[in-house]
């Protein structure tokens, strides 16, 4: 079959069925279909514009920030009066790094040769004590003591229940189980050097 181009640039071509005006069964397009696919075009052409999706007027930039932000990678541990928590970053560009006592956990910074934005925003499990807990500031990751207002034994690192996000798992190095923590000398109660506290 041949076919035509329209003033929009569509290509419109004979012998090709048009659902709900011709049968899956039937031969070419006759000369009254094909008009009636120009009549239509014409249509789609002169029409104004569908409004853009109310979400995307609502967040106009929203996928531009996905694009431009990642999640660092972040292991944890605990005991029954404070959480381990690291943020492997390696060669974090101005680190900030913000702990309320509620339990929001905010880290954001920039790495890699080409200065990537890395940020993150976690609700933690329960209300942690900030003038207790400590940070430290490496050169391949971030470490910090946050310690809990309550002692007791967390049953997650978030508040939020369900599937840990991707970039979230256990630090192995630190970790013990609740029944194990009295009789294990694995981080009991360790001495870090270098640490500060979370006004940097």
């Amino acid at each position: 079959g041949g076919g035509v181009t329209t003033s929009t640039g569509l290509v419109v071509l004979y012998g090709l069925p048009i659902p709900g005006s011709v049968s899956s069964s039937s031969p070419l397009l006759s000369h009254s279909h094909c008009h009636s696919v120009g009549a239509q075009t014409r249509e789609l052409a002169t029409s104004a514009p569908s409004p853009a999706p109310a979400f995307l007027a609502r967040h106009p930039f929203h996928t531009l920030s996905i694009a431009m932000s990642r999640h660092p990678d972040v292991i944890w541990a605990q005991r029954s009066e404070k959480i381990f928590l690291t943020v492997e970053l390696p060669d974090a560009k101005n680190p900030k790094v913000k702990l309320e006592p509620e339990g929001k956990f905010i880290f954001s910074a920039t790495a890699g040769p080409d200065d990537r934005l890395y940020e993150l925003e976690l609700e933690l499990f329960d209300e942690v004590n900030v003038e207790a807990s400590n940070i430290n500031v490496g050169s391949r990751h971030i470490f910090c003591v946050i310690e809990k207002k309550k002692k007791g034994w967390w049953k997650r690192l978030l508040k939020s229940e369900g599937k840990s996000p991707y970039f979230l798992r256990a630090d192995w190095n630190k970790w013990v189980d609740e029944d194990e923590e009295s009789g294990s000398s694995k981080f009991g109660n360790p001495e870090f050097g270098g640490m500060e506290d979370f006004s940097l």
